[in-house]
């Protein structure tokens, strides 16, 4: 099976993925009702704005690993 070495610059880029776990995985930053947006709690639209941004994270990964 060939590999590819990956550079010290792509690493870096990898490391983006790691921003969404953190965010998750720390429920005190989402774990409020206030501020709302359109009537939805700031629950429900910060974790769907991080769908979006994780999914822009993870293009900006693979098109520079390509």
């Amino acid at each position: 099976m060939l590999r590819r070495l990956v550079s010290k610059e792509r690493r870096w880029l990898l490391l983006l993925l790691l921003i969404p776990s953190i965010v998750y995985l720390w429920p005190p930053i989402y774990n409020v009702y206030e501020p709302t947006l359109f009537d939805i709690p700031f629950f429900y639209w910060y974790q769907m704005l991080w769908i979006i941004l994780t999914a822009l994270l993870t293009m900006i990964v693979y098109f520079n690993e390509a």
